[in-house]
């Protein structure tokens, strides 16, 4: 709740100012700081879901639901990026010269201080948590902090008689906020479309080194930060007890989750060691 009230009163700090003194660069900050404020809350409904324990509609947990959330935040990104953009072009067919003062700078300066703060702490909370939403929402804060340096830039440029880099800082400040927003959709995509997460020869490797393991293959992977998923097949000794061969299927699984610590799950399927090539696409 510090991190949401935190980023509402540092956009509309820069709002009501920007929009008083006609500062566009200003005005455009403070709309890419008030989104922070809608994505915090967005990214605090999804972890509440996400925290959620499995459940028989749910057996695989809630977890793609920070997921959904981050989407929704790239999403937001976007359409601000480009009213932004809009808003900027705008301003090249009517030109208008902002008022800067004193107080412009002096407004800049503490809203970057406090990015700088909250940039950090949700980060670290985000790592500590293995909260995807946190992250991707710390990326975005960070970002602000690179758009209100611009924002500098463009008063300083007002003052010494170039209103027409107000326009063209916003401008960039919406190619940035694009740039997040596609960052943010990238990673999430890559939960979503369970893509690849760990590289598959380095499991088999750590497999091979569980006594009784001949050989894996068919390794799948899939999942985010915090909730990654393995499955496998583990070749053994044909004639082995299958008491035995449990226990190794157990001890693949617990090895995998301490070396992984973002590994939630591993499903092991036994195969018995046939001759050379008989087992198809066999590591060992």
């Amino acid at each position: 709740m510090l991190v949401l009230f935190l980023n509402l009163a540092v956009a509309f700090a820069k709002i009501i100012y920007g929009t008083l003194s006609g500062a566009l660069s200003m005005t455009a900050d403070g709309y890419h700081s008030l989104f922070d404020g809608v994505s915090n809350i967005v990214g605090l409904i999804g972890s509440f879901i996400a925290a959620r324990p499995p459940d028989k509609e749910h057996p695989y947990g809630h977890h793609k639901y920070e997921t959904v959330a981050s989407i929704f935040i790239s999403l937001l990104l976007l359409y601000v990026g480009f009213e932004i953009f809009r808003n900027a072009f705008d301003r090249f067919l009517v030109r208008s010269v902002p008022e800067v003062t004193a107080i412009s700078f002096l407004i800049i300066l503490g809203t970057m201080c406090i990015n700088y703060l909250v940039t950090h702490y949700e980060y670290r909370q985000g790592l500590s948590l293995k909260s995807q939403v946190l992250i991707a929402d710390s990326l975005h804060t960070k970002s602000d902090i690179y758009v209100s340096l611009s924002v500098i830039v463009s008063l300083a440029a007002v003052r010494l008689g170039f209103p027409l880099l107000d326009p063209v800082i916003a401008l960039l400040i919406s190619l940035i906020i694009f740039r997040a927003g596609f960052r943010i959709m990238k990673e999430s995509s890559k939960v979503l479309l369970d893509m690849s997460r760990l590289e598959e020869e380095e499991i088999c490797r750590l497999a091979l080194g569980v006594e009784g393991v001949l050989g894996c293959h068919k390794i799948r992977t899939r999942g985010g930060m915090g909730d990654i998923r393995i499955d496998m097949h583990v070749l053994v000794q044909p004639d082995m007890p299958l008491e035995e061969a449990h226990l190794i299927a157990h001890r693949v699984s617990k090895m995998l989750k301490a070396e992984y610590e973002d590994v939630t799950d591993v499903v092991v399927h036994l195969e018995p060691a046939l001759p050379q090539g008989s087992n198809t696409k066999k590591t060992s």
